[in-house]
């Protein structure tokens, strides 16, 4: 079994005087947060930057401290299976126009109630709970 880490982002801004969170609809159809692979040399904060900006453009990125969320998951790619860990971060950012890569299919910026709903699996759904629950709680 191969083992694979990524690196993300659940970015948030407050816009329209409520927390909206990024979403990005991948190819496969689901919607999920910024991530992506680690390279050889990178911590797993600087995957998180550099996927931020490969993906949307966004730049300005104040990370909210007491943040730092993993999650595990097994997924085949030419009947190999995958172990991938994911670790997950939270920042604020004050752009809300982004600048789509060829990786994603569309983008949205939603509120809480919306984004969980909008969200396509149950693990991305446990995360943003729990970094809108520490939001919530005046971060």
């Amino acid at each position: 079994m191969k083992k694979e880490t990524s690196a993300g982002i659940i970015l948030y801004n407050n816009e329209h005087d409520e927390k909206e969170f990024l979403l990005l609809k991948y190819p496969g159809g689901h919607w999920d947060f910024v991530k992506g692979k680690m390279e050889q040399s990178e911590q797993s904060m600087q995957t998180a930057i550099r996927e931020t900006e490969e993906e949307t453009g966004i730049t300005d990125l104040k990370f909210v401290d007491k943040f730092r969320e993993e999650i595990s998951y097994k997924f085949f790619v030419n009947k190999e299976e995958i172990d991938k860990k994911v670790i997950f971060y939270l920042a604020k950012t004050n752009s809300i126009e982004i600048k789509i890569s060829h990786e994603h299919l569309d983008f949205v910026w939603l509120n809480f109630e919306n984004a969980i709903e909008k969200i396509t699996y149950e693990n991305a759904k446990i995360i943003l709970t729990k970094a809108n629950s520490l939001l919530q709680n005046g971060i």
